[in-house]
């Protein structure tokens, strides 16, 4: 299974016994929304909804996983419905805890709403299932080693003005401004207008455009370590597998008054 995966490639294989489709939609900060709702109004058939919030205070994600009736050995496609495109993180929180065969469906529920394929509607039926899990923390990155001098590039996936400081951030109590020395390249840019990743000739000169080699050990930030996943995400359809993610992101780094914060862009 490809790791970015069409709307139609997803139609012929539904109902594949070894085949779970997950919706990972998230609102955007500052937008409380009932996603779990909204997946019950409609959903890809057969699909199961994997509450990213929730996850972030669950100890045992393979528990969590088992619950939800999707394994480790399972193919994995995982799918959403916002324009946080946080699909990207339900992948890379499945990657990291050890799934090994997980794709983003391109497009989205909207992608494939607006083709006319069928929806489900309901709670998700869930079968038995095992998952293994073998975390990969050398895949995260920590507040304390950016402040010790990271020997990686960093790059901010939020939008140019958040990063510059020109727009405060929707949570309270947050500075404004990026870590010092970041690069920033929003990932909204890495998306078509129908949600759809643009071509990967296009998806390397933007991060070109950033100052960041896509192909070079990186790790990547944003508000809350979802939008960065997206940057993961499609520098791993490059081929690259040595990026991190700082998952406490501009909320974590934002609300230390103790940390430096840097306005407009970066120096270097």
């Amino acid at each position: 299974m490809r790791d970015l995966v069409t709307t139609q490639d997803l139609a012929a294989e539904l109902g594949a016994p070894d085949l779970v489709i997950v919706d990972a939609s998230l609102p955007p900060p500052g937008q409380p929304a009932d996603m779990r709702a909204a997946f019950e109004h409609q959903h890809v058939p057969g699909a199961r909804f994997l509450d990213l919030a929730a996850l972030k205070s669950t100890p045992d994600f393979a528990q969590a996983m088992e619950q939800l009736g999707v394994g480790s050995d399972d193919r994995i496609i995982v799918y959403d419905h916002t324009p946080l495109r946080s699909a990207t993180r339900g992948w890379w929180l499945l990657r990291h805890h050890g799934a090994r065969n997980i794709a983003v469906l391109d497009g989205g529920l909207g992608k494939w709403i607006s083709e006319g394929r069928p929806v489900q509607s309901g709670p998700a039926q869930v079968r038995e299932a095992s998952f293994a899990e073998h975390s990969r923390a050398s895949a995260r990155v920590t507040k304390s080693e950016i402040i010790a001098g990271l020997d990686l590039p960093l790059v901010d996936a939020r939008d140019s003005a958040r990063f510059t400081g020109q727009s405060s951030d929707p949570r309270p109590s947050i500075a404004d401004g990026h870590i010092p020395g970041a690069r920033n390249l929003p990932f909204a840019s890495l998306y078509a207008e129908d949600g759809t990743l643009k071509p990967l000739d296009a998806v390397k000169r933007l991060f070109a455009d950033a100052g960041i080699d896509p192909a070079a050990a990186f790790a990547a930030s944003c508000g809350s370590g979802v939008t960065a996943c997206s940057l993961l995400f499609a520098a791993h359809l490059l081929g690259n597998g040595s990026t991190r993610l700082y998952e406490g992101s501009w909320t974590e780094w934002g609300a230390d008054p103790a940390t430096q914060k840097e306005l407009g862009h970066s120096k270097d």
